[in-house]
């Protein structure tokens, strides 16, 4: 099994941003408000809580999960990038 740690890594080398973690109604409004910017969008799970000493369950990438705490399957993290085909990038807001 890759490492969460591993897959963000290798997200962002092929230009994905992460942006933030959201459930439902947020996730969705989120996601098309990313798309009518002209970005691709991309949505990761989130990681289950790791039960080791040297990893704190509570933090992943240096981030308090604790809110999540029993709801990790309700979230996702959004990352994006600008689209391919440049839609999106004359926006004078980007």
């Amino acid at each position: 099994m890759v490492s969460q740690e591993s897959r963000s890594e290798t997200l962002k080398r092929n230009g994905w941003t992460k942006q933030f973690a959201a459930n439902e109604p947020r996730l969705s409004e989120a996601v098309a408000l990313y798309e009518e910017s002209g970005f691709e969008v991309h949505l990761e799970p989130l990681p289950p809580v790791l039960e080791t000493p040297d990893f704190p369950q509570e933090q992943f990438d240096g981030e308090c999960r604790g809110c999540f705490k029993g709801f990790e399957d309700q979230y996702k993290i959004i990352f994006t990038r600008p689209n391919k085909d440049g839609s999106g990038q004359d926006n004078e807001l980007f």
